[in-house]
């Protein structure tokens, strides 16, 4: 009897070995080699591997930078895509890339990691993506968070997981530090959910897939109480799970409109107390040149722009037309996502990255929230389109309490057929220390707010399809002397012009409205000249100009998206004279011409 009973132990473990080890496989170390796949999660370690193996394939074309620490001492890297050939850094429009600034946020990096790995392999074989990289400088931190990274790839069991900065922080005011973790009590490497047979509870069984709770109608009978995730009371204070890792949000967390955590939840105790943080902030400010800002989340599939706060009203009319042209074609470059205003259709956020990018640095900027839940599907077009009918029928309290239901079993199908029940853990009994007979069950890690890994290519070529087409659109200036006319004894008239073919202007307009950088400028110099007069021509055919009252050899100025500036001077000096002509500027780089009075 006891041989039976060992050999049954045995064959228990090796299934449950077996069923770990399928699951897991998507999060263990692989051996890294380029390109790149993108089929699998990688781990923090990996990470840092590929891009170095990336820049040693590539060192023309890129820098492997270690920009700052995390608060448990792991490199915070920025790679950046640049062709030195066509010109430096600052002297072209900057794209900064970031992602995995949430530590359960995991896809963002592989989105960064396949945008590196996409632009470098396709440098020369593929015209417009080595226009993109002669034009622009990229600047890609693929993980902002490396501890919580680390973590949720090498530990973490919970399905959702920690997403703030590793800064132990007393959640139960005990006077302790993170002492009560949630536990994965039965061992199986996921921490699930309990429950309790309760006929006063709160909770049934869904009549159609009874692995669902569901919430009970007024006046039925309860079959279940749901008891959070796995866990006993660790530190004996009669509350289970209550104080895990410390909690500071690294998405709020940055140096523009800051709140404290009594108004902001996560917000640490002063802005960019998070280390890494600040390193990053110090790097970014010294890149003038950023114009173009992409933060990678998750979930809900939505690109996101700003302003965060109701309060801080509309951006100006101008940078709204940008940003329109650029949301709209990321919705159809990724079916599903919806491009929508953060406070006005998510909520409001104090002290987010976003912020900081654009109305601190002036940068155009959008949050990418990666991944939908509903595309975790199991139905024909037919069975949707029905479905989506059904839903619209139902009224009030019908609506109410079937919201989420019909999701949660469409998901179910999708982990029963497509994933093999990697998401989805069967509830089975287990004997609780203090809650007595209970079961543990429930959605599994790789369930949280991720894309399995099969799904993972279509959704980072599609995202970073979005920011190829925005980077397409960094100002692109050609600067045209296009009249040289002698209008009196030794006086010239020259006309400049300045057209930007792209979308997004040399400066938005909220950053000219707070001054937050110094316009572009265009200037006139000679030896044997000297400038009389010069200023915005406001209609070359009436010869109509606003002229500068000093230094008018001097022009500040901005040059709109899809659109042109033009600039009359008077010169005067000898015919045969030589002028040079110069335009400089944060974002569209210096053009530098000599003509000849004549």
């Amino acid at each position: 009897m006891k041989k039976v009973m060992k050999q049954t132990l045995l064959l228990v473990l090796a299934v449950l070995l077996l069923s770990v080890g399928a699951y897991s496989a998507n999060f263990k170390e692989h051996k890294v080699t380029i390109p790149l796949r993108f089929d699998y999660y990688y781990t923090f370690d990996m990470v840092v591997d590929a891009l170095k193996k990336l820049h040693n394939a590539f060192p023309a074309l890129t820098k492997l930078e270690v920009v700052g620490k995390s608060e448990e001492g792991r490199a915070i890297y920025c790679m950046t895509v640049n062709n030195p050939k066509t010109g430096k850094e600052l002297d072209k429009p900057g794209i900064l890339i970031d992602g995995n600034i949430h530590g359960n946020e995991i896809q963002a990096t592989e989105v960064c990691l396949y945008l590196v790995d996409y632009l470098l392999h396709n440098y020369r074989g593929n015209e417009d993506i080595t226009k993109l990289v002669d034009k622009n400088c990229f600047y890609v931190f693929p993980v902002v968070n490396p501890d919580g990274r680390y973590h949720f790839l090498a530990g973490e069991k919970r399905p959702g997981g920690n997403r703030g900065l590793r800064r132990p922080h007393d959640d139960d005011h005990d006077g302790l530090l993170d002492e009560d973790f949630p536990d994965d009590l039965d061992g199986d490497g996921s921490i699930c959910r309990m429950r309790k047979r309760d006929p006063e509870g709160l909770y049934k069984e869904d009549p159609e897939d009874p692995r669902i709770m569901v919430p009970v109608k007024p006046g039925e009978k309860g079959e279940w109480t749901l008891l959070g995730s796995e866990g006993i009371d660790n530190d004996g204070d009669g509350r289970v799970n209550e104080d895990s890792e410390g909690f500071v949000d690294p998405n709020r967390n940055w140096g523009y409109n800051w709140n404290p955590n009594y108004v902001q939840h996560g917000a640490g105790d002063y802005p960019f107390s998070g280390v890494g943080l600040k390193a990053m902030a110090r790097y970014i400010r010294k890149r003038t040149n950023i114009c173009l800002y992409w933060s990678f989340h998750n979930t809900g599939g939505m690109y996101l722009r700003g302003p965060a706060l109701k309060s801080e009203g509309e951006y100006p009319r101008q940078d709204v037309e940008v940003y329109d042209f650029l949301g709209w074609q990321g919705e159809r470059i990724t079916p599903g996502y919806r491009y929508i205003i953060l406070w006005k259709d998510l909520y409001e956020t104090y002290g987010d990255s976003l912020s900081w990018m654009t109305n601190t640095n002036g940068a155009f900027g959008f949050v990418g929230e990666l991944f939908m839940v509903k595309h975790e599907t199991f139905k024909t077009l037919k069975e949707k389109k029905a479905a989506e009918r059904g839903a619209e029928e139902k009224e009030g309290m019908e609506r109410f309490f079937s919201s989420g239901i019909a999701e949660q079993r469409e998901r179910l199908k999708f982990n029963d057929h497509l994933t093999q029940g990697e998401l989805f853990k069967p509830w089975k009994p287990f004997k609780h220390p203090t809650l007595g007979d209970i079961e543990i069950g429930g959605w599994t890690k790789l369930s949280g707010r991720i894309s399995h890994p099969f799904m993972l290519k279509d959704l980072v070529h599609r995202n970073t399809s979005v920011v190829l087409f925005t980077a397409k659109h960094t100002p692109e200036v050609k600067m045209q002397v296009f009249e040289i006319k002698k209008t009196g004894k030794d006086l010239f008239r020259v006309r400049v012009r300045l057209e930007n073919k792209k979308a997004i202007p040399t400066m938005s307009r909220y950053a000219e409205m707070k001054k937050l950088y110094p316009q572009d400028m265009l200037t006139l110099s000679g030896t044997s000249i000297k400038v009389s007069a010069g200023g915005r021509l406001t209609d070359v055919y009436r010869d109509q100009v606003t002229y500068k009252e000093y230094r008018p050899q001097v022009q500040f100025l901005s040059v709109p998206g899809f659109g042109k500036v033009e600039y009359q001077f008077l010169v005067a000096g000898k015919k045969g004279a030589k002028v040079t002509v110069k335009y400089n500027s944060r974002h569209a780089g210096k053009i530098s011409k000599t003509i000849e009075l004549k």
